[in-house]
C-alpha cells in the first residue's frame, strides 16, 4: 500500500497525523476488502480557505468543508472490487500496478474546531474523517437516510476496532 501524505498547513496536530491516517485507512480498507497490498492513496491536508477553493473547483459549492473525498473507482456496490478488464486500466497506475483508489483532502482547520465542538480530541477527529472517506473511496455515500446509516455504522466499526472512540 503506498500513501502520499502532505499537510500543506502549519498546524501542529500534537501526534504523527501521517501515521494516523495511514492506520485509519488500512483498517477502512481491509474491512472492506479492498486488495491493501496493492493500492495507493492519496491526502492532502490543508486549511479552510484550501479546501473551499478546491470544493469551487470541482463541485462548484464555494464554500468550506470538512472533507472531501475523490473517488477514482466507479462502484455499483460499495466495496466491489471486482474490476471489469476493460476499466482496469482506468483504476490502476501504469508503473506499479497498483490501484489507485482515490484523492482525500482534510481540512485541518474544521479539524480542531469540530473535535472542540464535538467533545472529542483532535486525533479522534482526523481518524472519523479519514474512515469517512476512505468509505466514499470504497463507494459508500450518504444521501438517504439508509445510505448514511450504514456508512456511518461502518465509520464506527473502523473506530472502534482501533480503540479510538469518542472519549478519545
Amino acid at each position: 500500500m503506498t500513501f502520499f501524505v502532505e499537510n500543506e498547513t502549519d498546524k501542529e496536530f500534537g501526534f504523527d497525523e501521517a501515521g494516523l491516517i495511514k492506520t485509519v485507512c488500512l483498517e477502512a480498507f481491509t474491512s472492506e476488502g479492498a486488495p491493501v497490498d496493492n493500492l495507493s492513496v492519496n491526502v492532502l491536508i490543508t486549511d479552510s480557505e484550501g479546501i473551499r477553493e478546491l470544493n469551487r473547483q470541482y463541485r462548484d459549492i464555494d464554500s468550506a468543508t470538512d472533507v472531501l473525498s475523490f473517488p477514482n473507482l466507479d462502484f455499483d456496490t460499495p466495496s466491489d472490487f471486482s474490476i471489469p478488464d476493460d476499466r482496469l486500466a482506468d483504476y490502476t497506475d501504469p508503473d506499479t500496478g497498483e490501484l489507485l483508489m482515490g484523492d482525500i483532502i482534510l481540512n485541518a482547520d474544521r479539524i480542531f474546531s469540530q473535535a472542540e465542538e464535538f467533545g472529542h480530541s483532535v486525533k479522534r477527529e482526523m481518524a472519523f474523517l479519514t474512515a469517512h472517506s476512505c468509505l466514499h473511496l470504497c463507494g459508500y455515500d450518504h444521501m438517504t437516510e439508509d445510505e448514511e446509516k450504514v456508512m456511518f455504522a461502518r465509520q464506527e466499526e473502523i473506530l472502534e476496532r482501533l480503540g479510538i472512540t469518542r472519549g478519545d
